[in-house]
């Protein structure tokens, strides 16, 4: 069998830019084909199937999230800190022309009916989030607490990521997870926000 000669990383980000916008029903394979620039053949041949692609664009998707939330994190002058400036940057997200949430939970919300493998590696994904939330406030809080909270917090990245679509005031969106979140530290946090 002939080696496909191609960028797997550059079609994997490809694929997740076109998936991301499209969904994976809304994606057929001639624009996945476009996306990419190659054939059917190629795309069979290196992933399987449309699915196994999408799979692949997934776990791309979840470790650049998984990666920007940790980094944030660690640099933040606070646990507490760091998570408003994530909730921040996704009230932030919400504002743009061309606003598609986030990648896995629309991928979870598209694919809820149909179960299957994608949508538990979609749920696990988004476990891991939560359980990176829990491992960094476990530094501030005992763990029983620090599990709630990051439950907490998924709830709320669930609500900005679909109540965005509705285009809400960005100001009345972070009002209400203040209000919603008042263990995190607003106030110190908008001193140091630019």
């Amino acid at each position: 069998m002939a080696k496909a000669q191609f960028d797997r990383e550059q079609v994997i980000h490809d694929s997740t830019q076109l998936f991301w916008q499209q969904g994976f029903s809304g994606a057929s394979m001639q624009q996945v084909c476009k996306a990419t620039g190659l054939k059917p053949g190629s795309l069979y041949l290196a992933f399987g199937s449309k699915e196994g692609l999408y799979e692949a664009a997934l776990e791309h998707y979840a470790i650049q999230a998984q990666g920007k939330v940790r980094q944030t994190l660690e640099n933040a002058p606070s646990v507490g800190e760091g998570i408003c400036q994530v909730l921040n940057q996704m009230v932030e997200d919400s504002k743009q022309a061309d606003y598609c949430s986030c990648f896995l939970i629309k991928s979870q919300l598209e694919l809820a009916t149909m179960g299957g493998e994608l949508l538990e590696k979609i749920s696990g994904y988004l476990g891991a989030m939560e359980e990176l939330y829990t491992e960094f406030l476990c530094r501030e809080y005992p763990k029983e607490q620090a599990h709630l909270y990051a439950a907490s917090l998924m709830l709320h990245t669930y609500g900005i990521r679909v109540y965005g679509y509705l285009g809400r005031c960005p100001k009345a969106m972070l009002k209400a997870l203040q209000s919603g979140l008042p263990w995190l530290p607003w106030d110190k946090w908008a001193t140091h926000a630019q």
